[in-house]
């Protein structure tokens, strides 16, 4: 065996985050961000993971925070399998951008209690701010924001917890093929989201580390070169757009907490 690393770990390598600062997001049925912090072990007080990034050869151990949501992806087969509004994932995108925003309204999907950074198995998924004038695509488009907004959530402790800004986020995974979501990631988080022409991240990073090993590469710098861009979305939303949105959002996900009593 020349390379052996974890899932979220090959993606990380795949996307070529090597310097901390640093950071990828999957998004699949779940969203699984990491953020490499170097050398350095950064113990997290604002419930992140803490973790081995990757170790090649003889080097020092890199390190990374990562942050697991339960239902990203997962809500918008919701919307498919149980709500029957929309008749496969792809159309959540065209029903979405039926409407310019959300209408006011939040969709916390807190199904099985909320994962990075609240941790609240008392947590359960609530649609907030409903009025007479929503419509279906108004609830798709929540949706997708909800994806985005929980990923701002995990950003937000990464940044409490190491200090560092992210200057821009690198996305793999399926949701990624939905642009308008792509482009809402953008807005929420107010740094540009970049998906690469390689869509198979996870893969591609455990033949670099093997790559690597073997000296097919030789160094890092290789593994950069050999990484390419498909498309990258910029923020369009102005700060206070962004801020007064983050804020509606905290406010929805305090009215799913302690819904179920646990022991």
């Amino acid at each position: 065996m020349s390379g052996d690393l974890g899932d979220q770990q090959a993606a990380t390598v795949g996307q070529v985050c090597f310097a901390p600062g640093e950071a990828k997001n999957t998004y699949g049925t779940g969203n699984f961000l990491l953020l490499n912090t170097g050398e350095e072990l950064v113990r997290s007080k604002a419930g992140m993971l803490t973790t081995v990034c990757y170790r090649f050869g003889d080097q020092a151990p890199v390190y990374a925070l990562e942050g697991s949501i339960a239902v990203t992806g997962s809500a918008v087969q919701w919307l498919r399998d149980q709500l029957g509004i929309i008749s496969g994932a792809a159309q959540s995108e065209s029903l979405a951008a039926q409407v310019e925003d959300n209408g006011g309204v939040y969709f916390v999907p807190a199904f099985s209690g909320l994962f990075a950074p609240y941790w609240r198995s008392d947590a359960r998924g609530a649609i907030v701010g409903l009025s007479r004038y929503n419509t279906n695509a108004h609830l798709a488009r929540a949706t997708l924001e909800s994806i985005c907004y929980q990923s701002r959530d995990v950003v937000e402790a990464m940044r409490e917890d190491s200090g560092v800004s992210l200057d821009v986020l690198k996305v793999d995974g399926g949701v990624t093929a939905n642009e308008l979501c792509m482009q809402m990631q953008a807005d929420i988080l107010g740094v540009p989201v970049s998906r690469p022409v390689v869509a198979e991240t996870t893969a591609l990073g455990a033949a670099y580390a093997a790559g690597l090993a073997v000296g097919f590469w030789n160094d890092t710098d290789e593994l950069r070169q050999n990484w390419n861009e498909d498309k990258r979305w910029s923020p369009e939303w102005s700060q206070d757009q962004r801020e007064t949105g983050y804020a509606a959002w905290k406010k929805a996900v305090e009215r799913t907490l302690g819904w179920v009593d646990v022991d």
